[in-house]
């Protein structure tokens, strides 16, 4: 990366930021945390352009840094969302931190008591430090862009600041940073990136289970992330399983009509089905499902106008819940290991057949398009309304048009279908990873933010 390129970036982000100067009004402590003093001018729109930007940064670092596969980008984007609540969530009177709240996180740092804080200061310190963290094989040139940026939202949110509230600030969104980062690294995911494809998984063998698939035939990814700690526990242990139909290969079976039905969508695609398999197919060298979702998310704070501290919340809530349903769907891919409709079809059906989308290498059961959608939408409609409207935007830049949903629901059901366009999914796949996807959404929703 050329310097020239690193110095448009920053005049990129330069037009996105509004500055933010230190007011030194007083306003009125906490009243539950009363430690720190908070500068008024947090409640400004143009503050949340400062998360924003951070993450259209780590959009960019998902597509091109080796290993950030839908899960592990899903990780990143969670607690860089925690990492961002818990360096602002003191200047929000009537906000609550996550500590003691998300499974296993305690002793969050706090600030100092009776001191003044710029929180969008904060807030970069925060970013800048977790991003660093998360992305420790990132490219010389994005690294060179973290720092880049860095400095640039450090300079427009510092603007007429005193050089000790500043420092402060940095100071105190770093140590908020090391100790979310501390935290995720006890997970069981740290390290996921650096071994995508463990060779000494053995996947089950027989006719129902899942074997690798064309044209790569690649061993099972990530097959021990389902073992990985939720960040938000469920209310009861689980107690019994979701089966999916008995395998069967007699044609009036329940199973074989969820695979042809796959068989014959593919082969009568719509213009439009055709479409919608493509637009939502996320694959490699993209910014993922889970990226996706989380562009959708900064869109909307934009077009909204949310502050820094509305943006935090939503940033974390969407994040943390495109990780939990993640582990949840890597839990049951390979509880059941369930053969792909591609495997199914060859075999029991049409021997020449092939899917419209390349099937990714791991078990059929449950779907993670439907899972991720169906956790960050239910989300998203817990803070917009079950009605909301909305046009997504982010694939415009690789030649798709915008499309309009009239409710989350709608974007929900689309994704979902989607991979049954795309014949990589059985439709039962995408229902109950929907489901599954809803039910995280709903324990994300209950925590005090």
């Amino acid at each position: 990366m050329t310097i020239h390129y690193v110095r448009s970036w920053c005049i990129y982000i330069c037009m996105l930021l509004v500055i933010a100067a230190c007011n030194k009004e007083d306003q009125a402590l906490r009243p539950e945390n009363a430690l720190a003093v908070a500068d008024p001018s947090i409640s400004s729109n143009a503050d949340a352009t400062i998360p924003v930007s951070w993450y259209q940064l780590q959009f960019r670092l998902i597509k091109e840094t080796p290993g950030f596969t839908p899960p592990v980008a899903a990780r990143a984007l969670a607690y860089t969302g925690i990492a961002l609540h818990e360096a602002v969530v003191w200047g929000d009177r009537n906000g609550h931190t996550l500590s003691g709240q998300l499974n296993a996180l305690y002793n969050v740092p706090r600030p100092e008591r009776g001191r003044r804080y710029n929180w969008a200061i904060a807030a970069n310190s925060a970013l800048s430090d977790i991003t660093i963290r998360l992305y420790p094989n990132a490219s010389p040139a994005n690294l060179s862009l973290i720092r880049a940026l860095d400095s640039t939202n450090l300079s427009a949110a510092g603007n007429g600041c005193d050089a000790a509230e500043i420092s402060r600030s940095i100071q105190f969104g770093r140590q908020v940073a090391a100790a979310i980062y501390n935290w995720s690294a006890t997970d069981g995911g740290k390290d996921g990136y650096l071994n995508s494809f463990p060779t000494d998984y053995v996947p089950p063998v027989g006719p129902a289970f899942w074997v690798p698939t064309p044209p790569a035939f690649q061993r099972a990814l990530l097959p021990y992330w389902g073992n990985n700690r939720l960040m938000v526990r469920p209310r009861y242990p689980e107690t019994a399983a979701i089966p999916h139909p008995p395998f069967a290969t007699d044609t009036a079976s329940s199973f074989y009509k969820a695979a042809y039905k796959v068989y014959e969508a593919v082969n009568t695609l719509t213009p439009e089905e055709n479409t919608i398999a493509l637009y939502w197919a996320d694959g490699g060298g993209t910014f993922t499902p889970p990226g996706h979702l989380l562009a959708i998310t900064a869109q909307l704070i934009t077009e909204e106008g949310l502050d820094l501290i509305g943006a935090a919340k939503l940033f974390a809530q969407v994040g943390i819940s495109v990780n939990d349903a993640g582990i949840v769907c890597w839990k049951y891919k390979y509880r059941y290991n369930l053969l792909r409709p591609v495997t199914y079809i060859r075999q029991y059906i049409d021997a020449g057949w092939s899917s419209l989308i390349a099937t990714p290498p791991f078990p059929s059961y449950t779907s993670g398009h439907a899972s991720f959608t169906g956790a960050a939408g239910n989300v998203l409609a817990g803070n917009f309304g079950s009605s909301y409207t909305f046009t997504d935007n982010q694939k415009v830049p690789e030649g798709f048009a915008p499309r309009s949903f009239n409710s989350f629901q709608q974007m929900i059901d689309e994704a979902s279908i989607s991979r049954v366009y795309g014949g990589i999914h059985y439709d039962f796949d995408s229902e109950v990873g929907a489901e599954t996807g809803k039910a995280v959404a709903l324990r994300v929703l209950s925590l005090r933010y």
